[in-house]
């Protein structure tokens, strides 16, 4: 019974200015969202992840994480101290920390985002996803992952003619591909404001669980399909193609895979690519460029870069891709 009532926590002590690369890190290896808190008297940030005692005290996990903060430092952001903490805390103290470091965030006048505590009502013809935190990374929180919701957005909304506001009707005939779900927020966003269909993908067991958790929560199971996928074995010649594709992944795993990636895509269709450091983006943009795609709109926030990208009506062919 006192297991039930016990988590842990994790944290990392670290500089403002590597804040939500360590969030980014936390989530990544723990696979769960990160929160972070403010010391405003030595302006220090104190990164933390909740979950069971057998993810949070691996010893292998917080190997991980010593690694990862080098990297961090390896790319010119001073973690500070980087100091790694474990704690065991009651579920109750966890549960009322979570809340109060979530709010919910509107994506223009079409998306709202909120954790199920909030009675915030929606706009009319606003979308709602709810999305607690603390299962899965991504809760719309971090940069990465706004960009990425601000081309879903982007995408099912047209002008409405004579008027100023979009009009945020979908254009139905739009697919969406969601690879490395997380949480499953990007898929679950566009299955509501109707694209068709929907796939998304992880490698991570734990994450396709979640996932499918959060899109029943939003009654929208039926109207995606979430499924266990690896961005290393996406094909080469798939069945079906789509008209955005979102890849938040490392910039690493972008450059390795970029060929299957590219795939995915339909001719004239938008690619975003996020999870980037801002000094890996322009060896990401000068790939995903020689692959036929063009920058059409970027943004940074903090380390980070995230950007969109439009495929040519006409398309390259694999042979091209290959000779790259």
């Amino acid at each position: 019974m006192k297991s039930n009532n016990t988590l842990w926590r994790l944290s990392v002590r670290t500089t403002t200015e590597a804040e939500e690369a360590v969030a980014e890190l936390l989530g990544t290896v723990l696979g769960r969202a990160a929160s972070s808190h403010l010391a405003v008297e030595t302006q220090t940030s104190l990164v933390t992840v909740f979950g069971p005692q057998k993810l949070i005290s691996s010893g292998a996990a917080k190997a991980t994480i010593s690694a990862g903060l080098k990297r961090i430092k390896n790319c010119g952001l001073n973690p500070g101290s980087g100091r790694i903490g474990i704690a065991k805390v009651r579920r109750q103290d966890w549960a009322e920390s979570w809340q109060r470091h979530f709010k919910a965030i509107e994506i223009g006048e079409a998306l709202l985002i909120k954790p199920s505590w909030i009675k915030r009502k929606p706009r009319r013809n606003q979308a709602v996803v709810i999305l607690d935190p603390g299962l899965s990374f991504g809760t719309g929180q971090h940069a990465t992952t706004s960009f990425c919701l601000d081309a879903i957005v982007a995408g099912a909304c047209r002008a409405d003619a004579g008027r100023h506001k979009s009009s945020r009707r979908p254009d139905a005939a739009k697919s969406f591909l969601d690879v490395g779900t997380g949480s499953g927020i990007l898929a679950i966003a566009a299955a509501k404001l109707g694209y068709q269909p929907v796939r998304a993908l992880d490698f991570d067991p734990a994450a396709i669980r979640v996932a499918r958790a959060n899109a029943r929560v939003n009654q929208i199971g039926h109207k995606l399909r979430i499924a266990p996928g690896d961005v290393t074995k996406l094909p080469l010649r798939p069945a079906r193609k789509y008209d955005l594709v979102c890849a938040n992944l490392i910039s690493s795993l972008l450059l390795a895979e970029r060929r299957r990636i590219v795939a995915q895509l339909n001719p004239g269709s938008t690619l975003v690519l996020a999870g980037i450091l801002k000094s890996e983006f322009a060896q990401v943009q000068a790939a995903f460029e020689l692959s036929g795609l063009q920058l059409v709109s970027s943004r940074s926030e903090k380390e980070w870069r995230s950007g969109s990208f439009r495929l040519a009506a006409q398309r390259i062919s694999s042979r091209q891709i290959d000779a790259d």
